[in-house]
C-alpha cells in the first residue's frame, strides 16, 4: 500500500488535464464545428450532398449549404470534395452540444456561441451534482468508451459532481448512445420509468441524436414514447471535451466559471 502511495505521489503526480478553464488539447486532424462559406455554390454542383453518407447537408435558398451536425459523422468527405471550399471544419471549436435540434444546424456566416442553460429547475437540481445512467441502445462502443474516459484521471468529471451510476433509481439523467434498436427500446423505457422524476435525457453521438448511418435501417426504432431529449451532443464519437463541456453547460455551469 505504501509503495502504491509513493508511486502515485512522487512518480505519477498530477494527471488531470487543465480543461476547464484552459482549452483542451485536441488531436491533429480534429474536426470540430463546420464552417460554411457565405458564397453561393454553382447551380449544378451537389457534390457535398451526394457524398454525405447521412444526408446531413442540404442547400438553403441561394444555393448555400447548411449542415446538420446531429447527422454529421465528421468524416470530412464533403470538405475534401467541394471545389469551392464552401465546407470546412474548425480545428478548435469543440463545443457542439445543444439543448434543441435547431441548435445543431450550422449555416453560412454564422456567429456561433453555445447556448447556456436557462431552465431554472434544471439549474437548481443539477447545478452542483449530476448522476448519469448510461444506456448503450445498439451502439458500436465508440461513444460509450469516450464517455467512460471522463471517469479517468485525465478528465475526472467527478470533480464537477458528475458521476456515472449503476442503477436508474440513483440517476438524474439517462445518457443514450447508439441508434436505439427495436431490441433495446423496451429496456430503455424501463430504465426511464425507474428513474426518479424530474429526470432528463441526453442523446450522445450522431446515432442517438438522429440515427446516424442507421437511421433508415429496419432494426432502428425511435425513442420510447414520452421521452424528450434535453441535451444533444453530436459527434462520431463526441470528443471527451465536447461531451464534458456540454454536460457542464447543461448543469448551468460554464468552463470559464470552473477556474
Amino acid at each position: 500500500m505504501l509503495d502504491a502511495l509513493r508511486s502515485r505521489l512522487f512518480c505519477q503526480g498530477f494527471r488531470t488535464g487543465k480543461f476547464p478553464p484552459a482549452a483542451p488539447s485536441l488531436p491533429d486532424g480534429f474536426r470540430g464545428r463546420p464552417i460554411l462559406s457565405g458564397g453561393a455554390c454553382p447551380a449544378t454542383c451537389a457534390r457535398c450532398m451526394e457524398t454525405c453518407p447521412t444526408g446531413a447537408i442540404v442547400m438553403t435558398e441561394g444555393k448555400r449549404p447548411s449542415l446538420d451536425t446531429g447527422k454529421c459523422l465528421f468524416c470530412g468527405k464533403c470538405a475534401q470534395i467541394c471545389p469551392e471550399k464552401a465546407v470546412s471544419f474548425s480545428a478548435t471549436e469543440y463545443r457542439l452540444g445543444g439543448f434543441t435540434r435547431e441548435e445543431l444546424i450550422a449555416v453560412p456566416e454564422e456567429s456561433y456561441l453555445p447556448a447556456i442553460q436557462k431552465d431554472e429547475a434544471i439549474r437548481k437540481i443539477a447545478g452542483r451534482s449530476l448522476k448519469i445512467r448510461q444506456i448503450s441502445a445498439g451502439g458500436c462502443a465508440a461513444c460509450e468508451l469516450d464517455f467512460n474516459v471522463l471517469n479517468t484521471l485525465a478528465w475526472d468529471m467527478g470533480r464537477f459532481g458528475i458521476q456515472a451510476v449503476a442503477s436508474p433509481r440513483h440517476a438524474d439523467a439517462v445518457l443514450i448512445t447508439g441508434p436505439v434498436t427495436h431490441n433495446m427500446q423496451l429496456a430503455l423505457q424501463k430504465c426511464y420509468d425507474a428513474m426518479p422524476h424530474p429526470c432528463w435525457v441526453i442523446a450522445c453521438g450522431s446515432c442517438a441524436v438522429s440515427g446516424g448511418l442507421y437511421a433508415d435501417a429496419p432494426t432502428t426504432a425511435r425513442l420510447p414514447e414520452g421521452m424528450h431529449v434535453d441535451l444533444f451532443v453530436p459527434g462520431c464519437p463526441p470528443h471527451p471535451a465536447t461531451l464534458l463541456e456540454a454536460l457542464l453547460r447543461f448543469m448551468g455551469r460554464t468552463p470559464e466559471a470552473q477556474a
